[in-house]
């Protein structure tokens, strides 16, 4: 083994995705919305997808508005196969009671 890499990194390693967190209503659980943007396949035209993923917030540090970075997890419920890594860059949050 390298002597740079540590025993942990040995494991194989999954998908990540960025994207902007649209919804924190359940519990331990945020909705990420990732967007790409890929050409047309006739028409060569720049368009913009985006597709939804639900994923793991153990601690609840995800907010409405965060862009966070999501990992690929074993599956937690039907639909939840992604788990929060970090919070990449945090939204400002606007009206907060003091």
């Amino acid at each position: 083994m390298p002597e740079n890499q540590d025993p942990q990194a040995k494991a194989k390693k999954g998908q990540e995705k960025i994207g902007q967190v649209v919804s924190t209503k359940m519990e331990k659980t945020i909705v990420v919305e990732v967007s790409r943007r890929v050409a047309h396949p006739f028409y060569r035209r720049i368009i913009k997808k985006r597709k939804k993923f639900y994923a793991h917030d153990e601690q609840g540090l995800a907010k409405v508005g965060d862009v966070v970075r999501i990992v690929e997890h074993r599956p937690l419920s039907k639909l939840k196969r992604w788990a929060l890594a970090e919070v990449v860059r945090a939204a400002v949050q606007v009206g907060e009671a003091q």
